[in-house]
C-alpha cells in the first residue's frame, strides 16, 4: 500500500481534486442515482465505445460492487476513481480514472474516461483530464500515462492530442468493445512532456 493510499485509509479516500468549472471526486455510495441517471441518457452515447454492459449494468446492486472494487483498488495503488462534478450545480457529469498502476521501473498507469452526451463538447473532459494529469505526475508521482482509443473515435482522439499525449502506434484487436475485439489507436505522455504544456 503506498503511503498516498494510507493517508487517505481504506474506506474510501475523501479527496477532492479542483479545476476551474469542475472538480473530481471518488465515487461515494450516494451516488448512484445520479450516476445511474447520466449514465442511462448516455447509453447510445456511450456503448459504441465501452464493453457491453450487462443487463444489470445501472442496478443499486451492480454500483456498490463497484464501489467496493474502487476503494480496494485506491488503497492497494492500483487505481483511483472518479467522477467528474459540474461546480455551477454540483451535477454529476462524467467519470475518469486510472487503472493498471505499475510501480517499480514502469511507474505507469491507463487513464479512461467518459462524460454524459448532453455535456460533451462543452471542454468539461479537457479541463477534468488536465486536473487528472496533475494529480497523476505530482500526486502518484506517476512517470507515463497510457491511453488508447479506438481509431474512429474523433473526439477522444482529439482530446488526447490537445492535453499533451502523443499518438504512439496502433494495437491490434487490443480491447474487447460493443462483444468483439477491436484495433485501438495508442497514446501515451510522460512526466516531462507534462511539465513543458
Amino acid at each position: 500500500m503506498s503511503s498516498f493510499s494510507r493517508f487517505f485509509g481504506f474506506g474510501g479516500p475523501m479527496a477532492r481534486l479542483d479545476g476551474d468549472r469542475i472538480y473530481l471526486r471518488p465515487p461515494e455510495r450516494r451516488d448512484w442515482a445520479a450516476w445511474a441517471a447520466v449514465r442511462a441518457e448516455s447509453r447510445y452515447f456511450l456503448t459504441p465505445w465501452e464493453p457491453t454492459w450487462p443487463s444489470d449494468a445501472l442496478s443499486r446492486d451492480a454500483f456498490r460492487r463497484r464501489w467496493a472494487r474502487h476503494a480496494e483498488d485506491w488503497a492497494a495503488d492500483q487505481a483511483y476513481t472518479f467522477f467528474v462534478f459540474r461546480k455551477a450545480d454540483n451535477a454529476l457529469i462524467g467519470g475518469i480514472g486510472l487503472s493498471n498502476v505499475r510501480r517499480g521501473v514502469a511507474e505507469t498507469a491507463s487513464i479512461g474516461y467518459w462524460i454524459g452526451a448532453r455535456h460533451a463538447r462543452y471542454g468539461y473532459m479537457t479541463e477534468a483530464l488536465k486536473v487528472m494529469l496533475d494529480f497523476s505526475f505530482v500526486r502518484l508521482q506517476l512517470h507515463r500515462l497510457e491511453a488508447a482509443c479506438l481509431p474512429h473515435n474523433k473526439p477522444s482522439r482529439g482530446l488526447l492530442l490537445k492535453t499533451g499525449f502523443q499518438e504512439e502506434g496502433r494495437a491490434r484487436e487490443y480491447l474487447r468493445i460493443e462483444g468483439r475485439w477491436q484495433d485501438h489507436i495508442l497514446f501515451g505522455m510522460v512526466r516531462g512532456d507534462w511539465v513543458k504544456i
